[in-house]
């Protein structure tokens, strides 16, 4: 870290940093609050903390012994993950407003000490429930399995001469000793890393050094089957491998102890519109200052001595409340690395998707026809790409416009827009540089593409473009036509696979129309308030959705049929939420399907008590987002990329699209949303308190699998679309 660095880092942080943060000591009483006053702080729960139970809810996924035991450790894993993203994104915002002194108030009327105490203490409760899951059923569920990781202790002398010689074979050269004393600054830390924090005596006297776990060796090492005292498969972790031989990097000295620490630093990205005139070196200049971020985690092990862990505080200049003491592994998110072992009998059975088109030369002709619905896993992305490669293949297509937010590591889309670039083909392209984790993957495709000759956008500054829209243009003889693809998830082949999204192919001159009005918006400039179709944030999407919950109420009143199903990933949103609650109070039955957080109270007499939340958890990532509406008997349903969130509505670009055929629209609403609702197998329900609770089915029932319900339905389907 040099000079410049470290003197920003001290004036973020400021005067105060030492105080303790303390617990909220009371929550407020939903019972007493006025019908009236919908503002009322007990009638929400917090957005942190309702985070923290999803989490909660995937880790219990870890704990139930329904799921095959390598689906149990990828949960176990994912929960990690998401721990390790939440302090990087949310806690790191919380710290931020904390070390500035600013005391913002969330909507359940905790201030800023308070969010940030009590989400401390939920992670770490949810951290110590994690580490018992894998030492207390995870770990001799694998080994009854013949899966077998050892400690250090049960290392045979020939394990530990072997290990020793993979050491110095594979994981000396790429270690990298950094002292530290006057001589030394003390060295970066990667964010993520683990280290050793290495006490040695040197020339008489006690010194430090640091030594950094290189991300790219495996964390589970495999001990050759002749040499384990266990049949089956036997692996060593690495960390205890690099422990044991420290020595070969100091010699000479006398190793004195090694402790391992590990950082989580602040990655929640700030670009100032003001200083943006270029949009990509502003994402690329921010991601490299992203390095130094603020600590948001320092966690250690248990036994690491005081006088270390003072060396480590001072130097990082952080607070005791940002230091976690273990007594178990760290970084989990390495557990991954289990579940692609070839053990099939220990994961989820296989399954084929449908697929929607067997090639692209028919597609056109049939979106002519008809409009075109799939749900991915259950339908393969392979439709997608067909749509692309029919594009790239038909001569009478002109040009392809497309968002693309999260491309991932690997993009056979990307290389077909190049394929039609090269071909003659107009190609407009917006790459949303911003899209949090994928930015460097996002700003090397970018780059690729421009040098294919594509018109690449990088979207509006002070937005993120969330919205997931293809566009077709194709001159035909009575001139020309537009096909459109709209989705809840992103063009990515490896997230299709496990993520459940929804995908609508049209031709619908309306639709298409307000498609190429978003893309002019944002490519070029418009000051275009509304569209005749779409709904579309930040324009318009939330005074429209406010006014078709109206439009609800009145039919309620009026005595005709009336109804909303939502089925999206949050809702936090208070001004949504209040829309809701006077649906609630109208008398409107509310039926909200969400995945993860939700800062609603459902059943409070007089404000909530005809709303209903759900949430699902299970082998695929519920992703879509549907929203249904009675209408007086004449359902509408819309899908699309937008939650019910600010961020969605005030600070994205996103497009809710409605279906218009009857038979994709009663699909959606009688098939996928209704088997949701009748999920007694993986779906919790949220209660008045916060707390989810399992669903119960009728006494002696089968339970219901929503998810393994889908798959029977679309497998009996044919290989037509819907």
């Amino acid at each position: 870290m040099n000079a410049t660095t470290a003197t920003k880092e001290r004036a973020v942080r400021g005067r105060g940093a030492k105080r303790r943060i303390r617990l909220p000591a009371t929550r407020t009483d939903w019972s007493q609050c006025d019908p009236a006053n919908l503002e009322h702080p007990g009638l929400y729960i917090n957005r942190e903390l309702s985070w923290l139970e999803f989490n909660q809810r995937v880790l219990n996924q870890a704990l139930d012994p329904g799921h095959p035991l390598l689906e149990r450790v990828k949960f176990l894993a994912i929960v990690a993950t998401n721990l390790d993203e939440f302090f990087m994104v949310r806690v790191a915002t919380l710290l931020k407003k904390y070390r500035a002194g600013i005391e913002d108030v969330s909507p359940d009327g905790l201030n800023t000490e308070q969010q940030l105490a009590a989400t401390r203490a939920r992670s770490s409760e949810m951290m110590g429930a994690l580490q018992r899951c894998w030492r207390e059923q995870l770990r001799p569920a694998l080994a009854s399995e013949g899966v077998h990781i050892l400690d250090p202790e049960e290392y045979t002398p020939q394990i530990a001469a072997h290990l020793a010689h993979y050491f110095r074979a594979e994981i000396l050269p790429v270690l990298t000793p950094l002292a530290f004393d006057p001589g030394h600054p003390f060295p970066y830390i990667s964010n993520l890393s683990r280290n050793f924090a290495v006490v040695v005596r040197h020339s008489g006297r006690t010194k430090f050094a640091r030594v950094k776990i290189p991300a790219t060796l495996d964390r589970f090492v495999t001990i050759p089957a002749d040499m384990s005292p266990h049949a089956g498969l036997t692996f060593a972790f690495l960390e205890d491998i690099v422990r044991a031989n420290l020595h070969h990097l100091f010699p000479g000295t006398d190793l004195q102890s090694a402790h391992l620490f590990r950082i989580i630093r602040d990655t929640d990205m700030v670009i100032q519109e003001d200083e943006a005139d270029d949009l990509l070196e502003s994402v690329d200049r921010s991601l490299k200052q992203l390095r130094y971020g603020a600590l948001c985690l320092l966690e250690v092990e248990e036994a690491m001595p005081r006088r270390v862990l003072n060396i480590l505080v001072e130097n990082f200049e952080i607070d005791e409340d940002v230091v976690l003491r273990t007594s178990e592994r760290m970084d989990w998110d390495d557990w991954h690395q289990l579940t692609r072992l070839h053990l099939p009998h220990l994961k989820d059975a296989p399954f084929s998707p449908r697929t929607i088109w067997s090639g692209y030369t028919e597609i056109f002709d049939d979106l002519r026809e008809e409009d075109v619905l799939v749900h991915h896993p259950f339908d393969s992305f392979s439709s997608v790409e067909a749509f692309l490669r029919a594009a790239i293949e038909d001569p009478q297509v002109i040009a392809i416009k497309m968002t693309l937010y999260r491309i991932g590591a690997n993009s056979p889309v990307v290389d077909m827009l190049v394929t039609a670039a090269e071909q003659g083909k107009q190609v407009a392209v917006l790459v949303e540089l911003k899209a949090r984790f994928d930015e460097r993957n996002n700003i090397a495709w970018a780059t690729r593409m421009e040098s294919a000759g594509i018109h690449v956008v990088y979207g509006i500054v002070s937005l993120k473009t969330h919205g997931k829209l293809c566009l077709i243009i194709r001159k035909e003889p009575d001139g020309i036509r537009r096909y459109a693809h709209v989705a809840t998830g992103n063009y990515n082949r490896a997230t299709a696979q496990v993520y459940t999204d929804i995908g609508l192919f049209t031709s619908d001159s309306a639709i298409v129309d307000d498609i190429s009005e978003v893309f002019n918006y944002l490519t070029g400039y418009s000051s275009r308030r509304t569209y005749d179709q779409l709904l579309v944030a930040p324009v318009s999407l939330r005074s429209q959705m406010k006014a078709l919950i109206d439009r609800e109420c009145e039919h309620h009143r009026a005595g005709r049929p009336a109804r909303l199903i939502f089925k999206l990933n949050a809702i936090a949103d208070p001004g949504m939420i209040r829309n809701l609650y006077r649906a609630s109070q109208c008398g409107i039955p509310v039926d909200l399907i969400v995945r993860g957080v939700c800062c609603l109270r459902p059943g409070i007499p007089g404000i909530s008590d005809t709303i209903t939340v759900r949430s699902i958890v299970g082998r695929f990532l519920e992703h879509s987002r549907i929203y249904s509406f009675e209408n007086g008997g004449d359902p509408e349903v819309y899908i699309g990329s937008a939650d019910l969130m600010e961020r969605n509505l005030d600070r994205r670009v996103e497009v809710l699209c409605p279906v218009h055929q009857p038979d994709l629209r009663a699909h959606l609403r009688d098939v996928v949303l209704e088997t949701l609702l009748v999920d007694t197998d993986r779906a919790r329900v949220l209660r008045t308190d916060g707390s989810y609770v399992q669903v119960n089915g009728e006494p002696g029932s089968e339970p219901i699998n929503a998810q393994k319900r889908l798959l029977d339905v679309y497998s009996m389907l044919s290989s037509s679309s819907l």
